[in-house]
This record gives C-alpha cells, structure tokens and sequence, in this order.
C-alpha cells in the first residue's frame, strides 16, 4: 500500500503539537534562521520537543531551511543543519543548492518549490540528481502532474490548501527591488496584494485602485482523490504565519477528508497513527481566507483575484432585508452573534464593522451607512467559531489494549496498541485475594480503562486471572500511569527514523548558462552550477547592484486573461493598446506577454 501523508504547516512548537493532535501526518516548521518565512523561526530545543511528539504517532517533521545563503552564513547553516539532524528532524527542505555541497549528515533532502520545480526538466534534474522528495509548483495542471510522476521516481509533494504566491515560487523579485527585503531571504513585503492602477500604452488608467496580482486562495479539498491518483503523495497545507485556530480547524477538515478516501480504497494507507474525535465541525471558510480557487489544476481558468482587497472576506452568511435605525435584519444562512466581524463589498472596496449585539432578529451596529437591502454580507470574524476552537483541547489518541495475567505467582499487565507494539508492569507480589471478587473484577477493568488526556484510546481491558484480586483505586491509577508512560517513551524510541540512501549525482543542469534567476548568492552553490555543466552563470539580484530595468516576477497568472483581453484563447477584440503597466504611487512597471509559453511578466521601468 502507498501511505498519504496530510503535510501541515507550524509557526512554532504550540502550532506544531496542535497540527499533530489534529490530523497531520507531518509538520514543516521553520528553524532558528535561513527559512522562507523570517517571522516563523524557532530554536532547535523546540524542534527536538516537537519531534518527539511527533514520533509518538509516527508522524514526522521537516525543517524548512530554504532561504538562499550568502558566503559569510555558509559555515552557520551547515553548523545548524547538523543540529536539526541530531534533534530528530526527519527532512530538511532546502532552496540554496551550496547545501549539497557541505558537509551535511544523511539527512533525507526536500527540493523546496522555491527551486523552481515547475518545468519537466528542472523536475527530472531534481529527481536524478538524488533528493529524496520535490515540492512542486503551485502552477501545475492535473495533467502535468501526471506527466511529471510518469518522468521520475522520487516521492512528489503539492500544495492543497492556503494562499496563493502569484509569482513562480523563487522568482518573485518585487519585494527585494522595491524595499531590499528579498522573498528568496524570507522577508517578502508581499508587493502582489497592494493596489495598483492599469494604465494602457495612451497613458490611460482603465482600472483605479485595484488589486489585481491578489489571488484568492487555493482549495483543492474536492480534489485529493483525483491528486493521489495523479501521483501526489504529500498533501501540503500553507500557512505556517497562520494562528493556531486556523491550524485546528483546516488539519482537522482535511483529515476528514483524506479518511474518507483511505478508508475507501485500500490501496491508500495512512502515513501515521491514531485519531482525534473532535467538539466542532470544521469549515475551512471560517477561518481566514480570501475566498477560494482551484487555480490551474483543470487548467487556465478565470476569476482567480479579488480585486476589492486582499484581506479574508470569510464566509458569506445571506443579505441584507432591511436596514433601521442602528440595526440591520438579515435573510440569514447562519446564525449571527455577538463580536462577529461582518463585512460587504461596494464600489470595490471591502468595507468590514463589529456586531455590538444581536436582538431576536435584529443586528445592532455602529453604523448603517453604506448598507441597503439586497447587500451580500460575510462573516470574517466568526466570534463563537473562535471560542469553540480555542475550548477544544482534543487529544490524539492511538487505540490500545490492556491485558492483564498471572504468571509465576506474579501479576502482569500488557498494554498492546494498533501498530502490534507493547509495554508491560510486573507486580511480583499478588495482592490479597478480594472479599468481593465481582466487584473487584469490575473495578480493575474500569479503572484500567481510562485514559483521561493521554495519547491513548483504552478499547479493552481483558482480566485474565483465575482469581480475583483487591486493588486500591490509587493503585489501578498508578499502574495505568507507569503503563502509559512506559509506553510513549517505548514509541519514540520505536520509531526509526529514515535517513537518505541517496547519493548525489554528478549529472548536467538543463542549460548551459543560467542568469540571476538561479538565485546564486555564495560561493558553493556556483561551484555546484560548474560541476553540473553550467558554463555561464550570473549572480543572484540579492548579491547583484543592478536593478534597474529589472524583471520583478514571473507569473503563470495573466492579467490579460483574467480581465478579458487574451486574444488567443478568449478571441479578444478592440484591447487596450499595448504596452500595458501596473501603477502605484511610486513607479509604472511594465506587463509583458510571453503568449507562447503562456506567461505574464513584470519588469520595473527604468525612471530614466
């Protein structure tokens, strides 16, 4: 059987241990430094405690190390690489190919999506060159996926859920042009949810105040079977900057789902162990989102931005039916309450407010102004969601037995669980027979049967003994917890994990010459791209002093498309004149329309 995985994300040790607790096969958590997301790091003392959890459902955790490094950090990220290895940690996912040239432990090796995993042929250089796993591109059809796993053996990782980088991943250059803060060093300033006007080749602006490089979110929880069949393996969840609400309520929804799909075809196994049953039913649109897409999966299609902002508009709960006097009523598909935060689109904008309290059926507001009948209204802060979630301290649990039998004048109880693995507590004095052999039978069986807040689901007790024995009820209690105890610490210490039996190949990059876009900022990662054949190569722009007439992004997203004015496939007449940009207020930068290979590129006009 092929195990799935259900791959989670984790700001920190807290959100790391809830993902666990409510479904994820696996986490990815960032480190102390050199991670894609700066404001995600975390100590490798809590990578080591989140492994350890982890390893007692056998699940695992891989460390996002993919930043690009510069020559001055090479010596304290091999340094920090061997410290994440000896914490436990089962993968590192890496961007920066000087990596392969340190001298690292065998730790199995991820190909992040920053590496640009989005052509066959960077793909399959991936694959042969030796990494255990590829994060593929966002971007990616159903049908190239499929392309994709019939071209390469290692296992194929995919983005299901969260929000959308509209650039390709890696090749997004706005931020470190703009502001110095580059996305390849972690630190993006997110250039592709502001607002920017469209301004035509005339000068004319078509569209004001827009946010058309701000896609909705990805959600492709109707689509798993349909990925696991294409080849996919690990399900991935982004959001590592989400809170710990988010967390519980996305994991425990595609859990959910995934279960449904496992439990139905046995082909598919489960890549970890236990379960959590929990107090609320989740709903991905009560969380944060911005609405949601399927994005390129069944190919290009429309619709994939909200142009009004690029904050969550959550869930839509009915209209507006009438509007009084610091209230409003509603035709209502959810119930509303008190310190909900609601919101309503107009002229473009999303124009958010607070419920004060919530009468019968009236709504009370701030104000009204601006709402009329008819006005689409979603909820953004769902107040009791919040509260429900933040209650649920549900347990993950791995069923168990215990047994308990004589033997040799001693008394032995056995506590088995689902993965065939045991823990035994031997009493080597029996204790006095019972006065009341029914009650004491009765007893034994209930007090062993609790589990309380441990990780394990007691579903049977079975008394082998001839003779009936009295216990204390704090002695039933102390035996169940040395048993439990025993127990965990004999599941960590079962679970091996795997280091890579992969070996680095010394095969040629695709292409001879490769420009800035490598991302090649340190001394290995070149003599990387020379070992494997590149001739010519450039410098990356973190490291370079040339940024005017800069490409900024690359983007499968095309705005002509999205907005009508595609010629080739959607037969567009009487289209703006070209050149078209996008406008802020400091700068125009340019669109250009790659219409061959299906690509929108930004590139920053020089001010001269």
């Amino acid at each position: 059987m092929t195990e799935i995985e259900l791959l989670a994300p984790a700001k920190n040790l807290e959100s790391g241990k809830a993902a666990i607790n409510y479904g994820a096969d696996a986490v990815y958590i960032g480190a102390s430094r050199f991670g894609a997301r700066a404001a995600a790091s975390n100590s490798v003392a809590d990578i080591e405690e989140l492994v350890q959890f982890a390893h007692k459902y056998r699940a695992k955790v891989f460390v996002a190390l993919n930043t690009i490094l510069y020559n001055n950090e090479l010596e304290e990220a091999e340094k920090l690489i061997h410290q994440i290895y000896n914490a436990g940690a089962d993968a590192l996912i890496i961007q920066d190919m000087g990596i392969l040239k340190m001298n690292i432990p065998r730790i199995p090796l991820h190909a992040s999506t920053q590496t640009n995993n989005y052509t066959t042929d960077r793909i399959c250089f991936h694959d042969q060159l030796g990494f255990d796993r590829i994060v593929l591109a966002r971007e990616l059809s159903l049908r190239e996926i499929q392309k994709i796993r019939a071209a390469t053996s290692t296992e194929l990782e995919y983005f299901v859920h969260g929000a959308l980088c509209v650039s390709l991943s890696g090749q997004c250059y706005f931020s470190e042009v703009t502001t110095g803060r580059s996305a390849n060093r972690g630190m993006c300033t997110q250039a592709c949810r502001h607002p920017y006007n469209l301004v035509d080749g005339n000068g004319k602006k078509i569209i004001l105040h827009s946010h058309l490089l701000s896609l909705k979110d990805l959600n492709l929880s109707s689509n798993l079977s349909e990925l696991i069949r294409a080849g996919i393996s690990s399900l991935k969840i982004e959001g590592r900057l989400k809170d710990i609400n988010y967390i519980k309520n996305v994991v425990s929804y595609y859990r959910r789902k995934l279960d449904e799909i496992l439990n139905s075809d046995r082909e598919y196994a489960k890549a970890s162990s236990g379960n959590t049953e929990i107090s609320f039913e989740p709903d991905p649109e009560r969380s944060f989102n911005r609405h949601s897409t399927h994005y390129f999966l069944q190919g290009r299609s429309k619709k994939l931005i909200n142009t009004y902002s690029p904050k969550s508009i959550g869930k839509k709960i009915g209209t507006v039916e009438k509007v009084g006097s610091g209230y409003i009523t509603l035709k209502a598909t959810e119930t509303v309450n008190n310190g909900d935060g609601l919101c309503f689109i107009l002229k473009n904008e999303l124009i958010g407010f607070r419920v004060d309290k919530v009468v019968d059926n009236k709504v009370f507001i701030s104000s009204t102004s601006n709402l009329s009948p008819g006005v689409d209204l979603y909820r953004n802060h769902d107040h009791e969601f919040i509260k429900m979630l933040e209650a649920d301290k549900s347990v993950r649990k791995v069923a168990a037995t215990i047994s308990v039998t004589e033997k040799d004048s001693s008394l032995h109880f056995e506590l088995s669980d689902e993965d065939h693995l045991s823990s035994d507590y031997v009493m080597t004095e029996l204790p006095e027979p019972a006065k009341n052999p029914e009650s004491a039978d009765r007893n034994l069986v209930s007090q062993l049967s609790k589990s309380g807040n441990s990780m394990f689901n007691i579903t049977e007790v079975k008394n082998n003994c001839q003779a009936s024995y009295f216990f204390r009820m704090s002695e039933l209690n102390e035996i169940r917890r040395i048993l439990f105890e025993k127990h965990e610490a004999a599941r960590i210490a079962a679970f091996a994990r795997k280091d890579t039996d992969q070996q680095l190949k010394t095969i040629d990059f695709p292409q001879k010459e490769v420009d800035f876009s490598a991302n090649i900022s340190n001394e290995k990662a070149a003599q990387f791209y020379r070992e494997h054949g590149v001739e010519k190569q450039e410098e990356a722009l973190e490291v370079s002093s040339a940024k005017e007439n800069q490409l900024l992004m690359t983007t499968r997203y095309c705005l002509k498309y999205e907005l009508g004015y595609c010629e080739r496939f959607q037969g567009a007449q009487n289209t703006p004149p070209e050149p078209l940009y996008l406008e802020d207020q400091n700068r125009k930068y340019l669109l250009q329309f790659d219409c061959k290979q299906c690509l929108m590129r930004i590139r920053l006009e020089d001010k001269s």
